[in-house]
């Protein structure tokens, strides 16, 4: 059996952001992040909180959200496992704006601000590929928030399926299956609008042929269906 620090090792030499680190490197990074777990459904920091430390998800999911003016949740991002997230605002040095959430059980490496500042100073290339991943983030959030103006509730999740099939997708016989964790509400939060209006909405698809549901899996049967839609 794997001991604890052989685990976190393993895991920090999973994220891309640290692939250029040579074993000495590594082994220095492992040294200075320490790992906590957190359960379902807990913040791991909300808005105003200090921007003191990065986090690595080593494993299970983590939501990033924000709340409206109208007092509804947004969610601008749901993170898997090698993702690294609350980079922004330790690079700016201002308090926490989003909300970070864990969606499962999740285990996370925590890297001190002062540190992870020192590694973007020694390893140009680290810092270099950050500022790529910031800037599709930046994108990411751009498009959703399009989305929300331009487009209607079905459009906008016939995008998201779309996205998700890019990402996630597995082709089959029958067309792109989406194995997904996330439920009609998370869906929802994603696209700006109600759990009701998701399974409507899903509902709608299904009956017209454009996708397959079964469980959690969501099949896409007709892409360019979905596309006219958009």
């Amino acid at each position: 059996m794997e001991s604890p620090a052989k685990s976190k090792l393993w895991y920090l030499k999973q994220v891309k952001l640290f692939s250029d680190l040579n074993d000495s490197e590594m082994d220095e990074m492992e040294k200075m992040t320490r790992m906590e777990a957190f359960k379902k459904k807990q913040p791991i920091y909300l808005p105003g909180d200090p921007g003191d430390f990065v986090y690595l998800l080593k494993s299970g999911r983590v939501k990033i959200s924000k709340i409206g003016d109208d007092g509804k949740e947004l969610t601008l991002a749901i993170l898997e496992a090698g993702e690294i997230f609350g980079e922004l605002e330790v690079l700016e040095e201002t308090p926490r704006d989003t909300i970070a959430e864990a969606l499962d059980d999740a285990s996370i490496c925590m890297l001190r601000r002062e540190d992870f500042e020192r590694l973007l100073k020694s390893r140009p290339q680290c810092s270099f590929k950050l500022t790529k991943l910031i800037g599709l983030r930046m994108k990411q959030i751009e498009n959703r928030i399009e989305d929300l103006v331009f487009r209607d509730a079905p459009a906008r999740l016939a995008h998201l399926l779309l996205n998700l099939a890019n990402s996630l997708g597995r082709e089959g016989t029958d067309g792109c299956a989406i194995q997904t964790k996330m439920t009609h509400q998370e869906l929802a939060n994603l696209i700006g609008t109600t759990r009701e209006t998701v399974s409507l909405t899903l509902g709608q698809f299904r009956q017209a042929g454009l996708i397959a549901m079964e469980r959690r899996q969501i099949t896409i049967l007709n892409e360019k269906g979905l596309t006219r839609l958009m």
